[in-house]
């Protein structure tokens, strides 16, 4: 009963409030326009407006910065605003700006590195050994010496702060006028940091060259060494940014008079912003006390400005009108360059835009609202379609999309260099950032870097005291027309800049300065630059392709020797075969059939012209069918052939003592040896009646013997002693002479004499090398045709008795197309470099293509393999079926210059707002729509691409990478 009293009290007392009738008839009014708001994209999604709110309130009340991650953001919100309540409650004056101060610095550091690296260094402590090692990501972030720098600059920050508010306590005089001095040289810090940082870059302010800034980055050489002397400039600047600056700002806040009168709420959260500000964003903090300083100085006491607010409040105010001064600057100039570029370019220019661009000038004033309405509220500009028609879009962080940074990418095939190319960009970008030569480093700035094909876009997210999170991410490689018509306006702005001639003034204006694109500086990085050229003379010439059947046995045993001397379990034996110096018995496969069978030279079935119907130009002409044809397994199985054992054969130790003795002499090695039958199961060797054994000639030859399952027979022995005429045994000798497996290096040389002797051996080698041989052209002696190359070189073989035989071997397989991909680069060398002079020579160039070279596909995983382990170079063949001709591509590693240029902020943000009301509100999906066509001074294709996934389509984004700035 009393509850049903109390509402109707309730509701008579808030009617009654004057304050909530407007509010009441506000709301009725804001109500109707919201469906109308919603339309245009002006009305924010909640998860939106709460995390704008967030931002902007800890950017400018709390003195903080805008965060990497969501989380993070609302991590550090919540303890900003918790060190501006707890300075209220602290009634000790020294207390509250102590405390002040000492937040202030550690809310500005990279706080998460520095506990993720803490806490993993005592887990591994505790653990031990057992505890996996830190990520090198992580190593580089942070260090024990780093921390020690920071204790040590809190320290120092505390005792000035202590020992100036002190002092400040005694003589109001003196405290007045010292704070005055102090102002002065604030000012003339901020004068000598503005030349130092405008003079690292190419345009001072944007417009005027540089005369300070190298003329052309040609040669490469003398330039880095002109950069260089700049950059020891930027060592300058940073020493009084981060070291004199702060402890000069906190001087001038420590001597404030309001900090001595008992603690306001203004007083608290002004001046906890202005402790964070001085260490969180310097620059900014700097610039804001100077302008209060001068005011204060040139303005009178009786000015509402200096009587009615404080120190902490002013810093406030100023902090946001010039972040909205900024903005503002930034928006008309992008609302400017579109009005100019409707109008100018003829691509641009139609009927609809010409009468938009007068309906935009007679209606400037109303065009001028929007801009300030957008300004005010920190919301993207919005430019309908990409069109003169300007809306204010929902105010949004800074980030632009909800999704996490870095977690979205359209991965193809070339993401991989840019998984290569980031790492080494970041520590370049570490540097310039450090000197000054980006500019000035504030959140939501945008880079934009080129380098050959490739495009670079980098994100700034959050900025801090000696640290700045960057998002980077590559745009596609694949060029379309739209995006090779911009890519082409980019080259030509970053040419105008850093590519001058002589005769050129010295203060040059920018031409380029409608462009959203303003160059900054050039970075060396070592990336992989692309070379690509027409084999056209070289794969169809008949005199290299006749040389390359013989340089593919060569390489061949080159490979096969190699493998064999690298294996594991050869170099654990060297020691023991060294010691014991006895050469082993090798026992044969077991038989089914008597140990003498009658030759198969006289059943043999593949004669010459079976093959001929076979041969290589009825299944691959001139051009290319990149196609794997698949055999049946037992196809090949109906011709057995005999030919020499292959030595090592492990069976069990008492079967060669069962058949060591009594053996006929007249069973030699060639009636001994019978390969190429179907092997008896285990079970039904008890009933052999005879198993041969071969003895090496060299105790060592085992140790380069070759794999027991490469030693089945496939080819007739006719046409393997047809055949064997090829292998080149003064090629295989002087490839055994030069290894370096032996321990013993004085009798190195000896043993491998006797190696190369050993005829056993060398008949193994023959067996293997001319059936791989067979396997990758065929039995017939023909030169190969350019299409063939391109087939066997992609791993479609054509087809023969020993495919299968070969196929069913994936490592001899690999082997085996290894050497003839060396084989092939081996010939375009000769053709480009000239003949090879001696066997030295040919082992020299197979030895930096094994260590320097991948060759291969660009299809294949190794490929992406190579790029990230950096090899040197990469080379890949292919045909281009426009042209009609075979392409090869090289990729060498090696430090470049990448152009970085820094984009209208504004100009990017308004054109990702229109994309995500296009495609969300106005659902125009079209994928030949207006707004997403080229247009050389907004480079609004490759805006459109670096947005996130899955409006954009970036092919690589990275997650946040945090970059020291010292």
């Amino acid at each position: 009963m009393p509850s049903r009293l109390l509402l109707p009290r309730v509701m008579r007392f808030m009617v009654n409030i004057p304050a909530l009738e407007q509010m009441n008839q506000i709301l009725h009014i804001v109500f109707i326009f919201l469906p109308f708001l919603w339309a245009v994209g002006t009305l924010p999604p909640p998860d939106a407006l709460f995390l704008w709110a967030m931002e902007q309130v800890l950017e400018f009340g709390l003195g903080g910065s805008s965060m990497s991650t969501h989380l993070r953001l609302l991590v550090m919100f919540i303890i900003s605003a918790g060190t501006a309540i707890t300075s209220y409650f602290i009634p000790s004056t020294v207390g509250a700006v102590l405390f002040m101060t000492g937040l202030g610095f550690l809310l500005s550091l990279n706080l998460s590195d520095m506990c993720f690296v803490f806490k993993h260094s005592v887990t591994r402590h505790r653990m031990g050994a057992k505890s996996k090692p830190l990520p090198s990501c992580s190593k580089k972030q942070f260090t024990w010496k780093e921390c020690l720098f920071y204790i040590i600059i809190l320290v120092l920050a505390l005792l000035e702060t202590s020992l100036l508010h002190h002092f400040a306590g005694f003589s109001q005089i003196s405290k007045s006028s010292s704070q005055v001095i102090f102002g002065y040289i604030l000012v003339i810090l901020l004068i000598i940091l503005w030349i130092l940082r405008e003079i690292q870059s190419v345009y001072i302010i944007g417009i005027f060259r540089n005369p300070f800034y190298p003329r052309d980055v040609h040669p490469m050489a003398i330039f880095l060494e002109k950069q260089t002397r700049l950059m020891k400039i930027g060592i300058a600047r940073r020493i009084l940014l981060t070291l004199v600056s702060p402890f000069a700002m906190i001087a001038f806040l420590s001597l404030d008079s309001s900090l001595q009168e008992l603690h306001s709420v203004s007083v608290s959260i002004g001046f906890t912003r202005a402790f964070r500000m001085v260490w969180q964003n310097t620059e900014n903090a700097l610039l804001e006390i100077v302008i209060v300083s001068a005011v204060h100085l040139i303005a009178s006491t009786d000015l509402w400005w200096n009587r009615s607010l404080d120190t902490g409040i002013r810093l406030l105010l100023v902090g946001i009108i010039r972040d909205r001064l900024i903005q503002f600057i930034s928006k008309l100039q992008f609302a400017v360059t579109l009005l100019l570029a409707s109008w100018t370019e003829k691509k641009q220019r139609r009927k609809t835009t010409t009468t938009l661009c007068i309906l935009n000038i007679v209606f400037s004033p109303f065009v001028l609202v929007f801009i300030v309405f957008s300004t005010l509220l920190s919301s993207p500009l919005l430019p309908l379609f990409t069109l003169p028609v300007f809306l204010v879009g929902f105010p949004r962080p800074i980030q632009s999309w909800p999704g996490a940074v870095g977690t979205a990418a359209c991965v193809c095939a070339d993401t991989v260099y840019y998984y290569q190319m980031v790492p080494r960009l970041t520590a370049a970008l570490q540097t310039a950032m450090a000197a000054g030569s980006l500019g000035l480093l504030s959140p939501g700035s945008h880079y934009l870097g080129r380098f050959q094909d490739r495009l670079i876009w980098i994100m700034i997210l959050e900025c801090g005291y000696t640290y700045c999170c960057i998002n980077i991410k590559g745009l596609e490689l694949q060029e379309t027309s739209c995006h090779t018509a911009e890519a082409r306006r980019v080259d030509e702005v970053f040419e105008s800049a850093f590519e001058q001639e002589e005769y050129t003034e010295v203060c040059s204006l920018n031409e380029h300065f409608g462009n959203i694109l303003t160059p900054c500086t050039v970075l060396p990085v070592k990336l992989y630059s692309d070379a690509r050229s027409v084999l056209s003379g070289i794969i169809d010439s008949h005199e290299n392709l006749t040389e390359f059947k013989g340089d593919l046995v060569k390489v061949l045993v080159w490979i096969l020797v190699q493998y064999c001397s690298k294996r594991p379990s050869m170099e654990e034996n060297v020691h023991k075969t060294e010691n014991k110096g006895q050469a082993p018995l090798l026992i044969l496969p077991a038989l089914n059939t008597s140990p003498y069978p009658k030759s198969l030279e006289d059943s043999d079935s593949l004669n010459s012209e079976t093959f001929d119907d076979w041969s290589d130009d009825d299944i691959f002409d001139d051009e290319p069918t990149i196609k794997k044809e698949k055999e049946e397994k037992d196809q090949l199985k109906d011709f057995p052939g005999t030919n020499f054992p292959i030595p090592g054969s492990v069976v069990e130790s008492q079967r060669v003592g069962d058949h060591s003795t009594g053996t006929d002499p007249e069973n030699n090695l060639y009636k001994a040896v019978i390969l190429g039958y179907p092997a008896t199961d285990k079970g039904k060797q008890e009933d052999m009646a005879y198993i041969p054994l071969v003895e090496f000639s060299c105790s060592h030859s085992h140790l380069l013997s070759l794999p027991k399952e490469w030693r089945s027979a496939c080819i007739p022995n006719s046409k393997m002693k047809e055949m064997s005429s090829l292998f080149p045994e003064d090629w295989y000798r002087f490839v055994l002479r030069q290894l370096e497996c032996f321990h013993s290096e004085e009798k190195g040389s000896h043993v491998l004499e006797e190696i190369a002797k050993d005829k056993v051996l060398k008949d193994f080698y023959v067996h293997t090398v001319m059936t791989c041989y067979f396997s990758l052209f065929g039995i017939d002696n023909m030169i190969p045709s350019p299409g063939l190359i391109l087939s066997v070189y992609s791993g479609v073989l054509p087809w023969s008795v020993a495919l299968d035989w070969l196929t069913e071997k994936p490592e001899l397989f690999q082997l085996a197309l290894k050497a003839f991909r060396y084989t092939l680069k081996l010939m375009i060398d000769k053709a480009s470099l000239g003949p090879i002079e001696d066997f030295k020579e040919l082992i020299s160039f197979l030895e930096e293509y094994e260590s320097d070279w991948y060759i291969g596909l660009i299809s294949d995983e190794k490929w992406k393999e190579a790029i990230l382990q950096e090899k040197p170079y990469l080379f890949s063949l292919g045909y281009d079926s426009n042209m009609g001709v075979y392409t090869g591509r090289v990729l060498s590693l090696r430090e470049l210059l990448i152009q970085v240029g820094k984009l209208n902020a504004e100009a990017v943000r308004g054109q990702w707002a229109n994309l995500s009301w296009e495609l969300l509100y106005a659902t125009n999906d079209d994928e030949e729509r207006y707004s997403i066509q080229a247009h050389p001074l907004l480079l609004r294709n490759l805006t459109i691409q670096a947005a996130d996934p899955p409006l954009g389509y970036p092919i690589y984004s990275s997650k946040p990478l945090h970059i020291r700035l010292y």
